[in-house]
C-alpha cells in the first residue's frame, strides 16, 4: 500500500458555501480524510497548510468573493510545494475547466458530485502530492552529497555534464582528480540509486549518464589515458 492510503491523508477544502463545507466534510471524515475548511481563498492563504501533516491536496470552489478559485490556484501553482488542486464547483465552464487543468488541476468536478469520481479524485491528488514530496527529498539528498564534494571535485562535475568525454576530463584535470571525484560522487549514486533517472533533471541527470562508465573504468582498473 502506497503512503497515500496508509498514511495521514489530509484535505484542504476550500468554500464560501457553509452548507458545501460541511456536507464535504461529513464525507470525507467518513472516508477517514482529515479534513480543514476554509470560507475563502484568503483565510486559506493566512493558514497555509502544515507539510508536516502528511499527503494533502485542495478542494477548490471556482467562484468566490475576492480571490477566485483560479486565481488561488495560480498563486498556489508558483510555489514548488504547492498542493495538488481538485476543482468542485457549481459554476463550471468549458473555458474555466480547460484553464484549471491546463494550470495542473487534478480534475474538475461540478456539483452535485458522484461521491466515488470525488474520492478517485482525491486519491489521485494524494498520490500526486506523496510523489512530489518523495522528489523534493531525493533532491535535498543528491544536493546535500554534491555539497560535500571539494571545489576541484566540483570542477569534474561541471565538465562531466558539459558532455566532455572520460578522457577529456582526465587530460583536463588528471586522472587522480577524477578518480578522488568518482569515490565521493559514488556515494550519490548508490544513495539515489532507485527512482534516479525520474527525479534528477538538468544538470543532475546528465551527471547520471556519465558518471557510470567512469565508476566502470575505475571499478576494472583502467586509466583514463588508454
Amino acid at each position: 500500500m502506497s503512503e497515500a492510503t496508509t498514511g495521514r491523508r489530509v484535505v484542504h477544502v476550500v468554500d464560501d458555501d457553509q452548507s458545501v463545507r460541511t456536507a464535504l466534510s461529513r464525507l470525507l471524515r467518513t472516508a477517514r480524510f482529515d479534513v480543514r475548511t476554509y470560507a475563502s481563498a484568503r483565510e486559506f492563504l493566512e493558514r497555509p497548510p502544515d507539510a508536516g501533516d502528511g499527503a494533502a491536496c485542495v478542494v477548490l470552489d471556482l467562484n468566490m468573493p475576492g480571490i477566485s478559485g483560479l486565481e488561488l490556484q495560480e498563486a498556489l501553482m508558483r510555489d514548488p510545494t504547492a498542493l495538488p488542486v481538485v476543482f468542485l464547483t457549481g459554476h463550471g465552464d468549458i473555458p474555466a475547466s480547460v484553464r484549471a487543468m491546463k494550470a495542473g488541476a487534478v480534475d474538475f468536478l461540478t456539483k452535485p458530485v458522484d461521491r466515488q469520481r470525488l474520492l478517485a479524485a482525491l486519491e489521485i491528488a494524494l498520490e500526486r502530492d506523496v510523489a512530489r514530496r518523495r522528489h523534493r527529498q531525493h533532491l535535498a539528498s543528491i544536493e546535500e552529497r554534491f555539497a560535500e564534494l571539494t571545489p576541484r571535485e566540483q570542477e569534474v562535475f561541471d565538465l562531466l555534464v558539459t558532455g566532455m568525454l572520460n578522457k577529456q576530463v582526465g587530460a583536463a584535470l588528471g586522472t587522480s582528480t577524477v578518480t578522488s571525484f568518482i569515490e565521493s560522487a559514488a556515494g550519490v549514486s548508490a544513495g539515489a540509486r532507485t527512482g534516479f533517472a525520474n527525479i534528477v533533471t538538468g544538470m543532475l541527470f546528465l551527471l547520471a549518464i556519465f558518471l557510470a562508465p567512469l565508476l566502470r573504468m575505475v571499478g576494472g582498473g583502467m586509466e583514463f589515458g588508454d
